[in-house]
């Protein structure tokens, strides 16, 4: 779908290109979590695991999902993990849509969204709770969907902070959320092309405002390990992944933004790489609260020559957080 296009319009089965050859593609990402379901002390196998879902998915929901689009992570030492902790959570992702596209071709396009909404409801309500039998060994699945896909949820959740108050957005403060945090992204998908491989303010400018016009945007490295850290996964890498935070110019664009965001995936023209980002509204007055100046270790500052960038620990002052992208632009082609 061209971006040019109302983001409203959008159906939740549709892409959304966007500039630097990257696109949203729709997905269905659901969490998994396993646990045990007998007395057995034996080791997960994962492909099994895989394999069990893969079948079930394509008998009970003609739902065709290929091996790599789920990723499962064993916890450690298990032998130590008491028997009601999880052994190991994942996720699942459903990218073809040409099965439901049969279906919601009869509906109105008021329609699309809530059938599309019942039709995830239902995958969800019949897989959480499932009994898994790997040859033997029986393992208890239990399946949510993401809060970074859930719109709803997190609308629902702004207002009512701003109708009971909470950290940041207290009940005299009428100011709604207008800021998204996106972590997860490729810093080199955000970076100048043969300059760096580092995301520029100016490209990550460019990118997102064929969501809305923006007012502040921050962007900065991302290595939260989360989880990670008791997962055999040892695939994180500093430096690869970015986070970033925009701020737009009202909360009417703010909800169309999130919208398009929530529940789909970037993609890049003529890679085979796929960021399964996570998205989320700004709770703590990212912009407001002065965060990002408190953070500056980890962020990336323009430095005076264009393209070129240096860390906070070299002596550059972090102005990403207090620049408008006018400033920004500004300043680099000053001279």
């Amino acid at each position: 779908m061209n971006h040019r296009e109302p983001l409203k319009t959008l159906l939740p089965t549709e892409s959304f290109e966007l500039e630097s050859g990257l696109s949203l593609i729709p997905r269905v990402r659901l969490n998994l979590t396993i646990h045990r379901a007998d007395k057995s002390v034996a080791l997960i196998d994962e492909w099994k695991l895989k394999r069990s879902l893969i079948e079930y998915l394509k008998k009970s929901h003609s739902i065709s999902v290929p091996e790599e689009d789920i990723k499962v992570f064993k916890y450690r030492d298990l032998k130590k993990r008491k028997r009601e902790d999880p052994v190991a959570r994942g996720s699942l992702f459903v990218l073809d849509f040409e099965f439901l596209s049969k279906k919601l071709r009869f509906c109105g396009e008021d329609e699309v969204e809530r059938e599309f909404m019942e039709w995830r409801k239902g995958i969800v309500a019949e897989m959480d709770g499932m009994e898994l039998n790997l040859e033997g060994v029986k393992f208890k699945l239990s399946v949510e969907v993401p809060k970074a896909d859930d719109f709803e949820g997190m609308r629902k959740e702004w207002e009512e902070i701003a109708a009971f108050g909470s950290r940041g957005y207290s009940r005299s403060d009428k100011q709604q959320p207008d800021t998204i945090v996106l972590r997860g992204v490729p810093s080199r998908w955000f970076a100048e092309p043969r300059v760096s491989s580092k995301p520029s303010m100016l490209v990550t400018h460019t990118i997102f405002s064929a969501l809305g016009k923006i007012r502040n945007l921050d962007v900065g490295e991302d290595n939260d390990m989360g989880e990670a850290g008791d997962e055999d996964s040892g695939d994180l890498i500093s430096g690869l992944h970015c986070k970033i935070v925009v701020r737009f110019e009202g909360h009417k664009e703010f909800c169309n933004a999130l919208k398009v965001l929530c529940g789909r995936s970037l993609n890049k023209q003529g890679s085979r790489m796929r960021a399964d980002y996570d998205v989320a509204w700004d709770r703590d007055g990212f912009f407001r609260n002065g965060r990002s100046r408190s953070e500056q270790g980890k962020r990336w500052a323009p430095a005076t020559g264009a393209g070129t960038y240096k860390s906070e620990g070299s002596g550059w002052q972090s102005q990403v957080s207090r620049l408008s992208p006018e400033d920004a632009r500004r300043k680099r082609f000053r001279d």
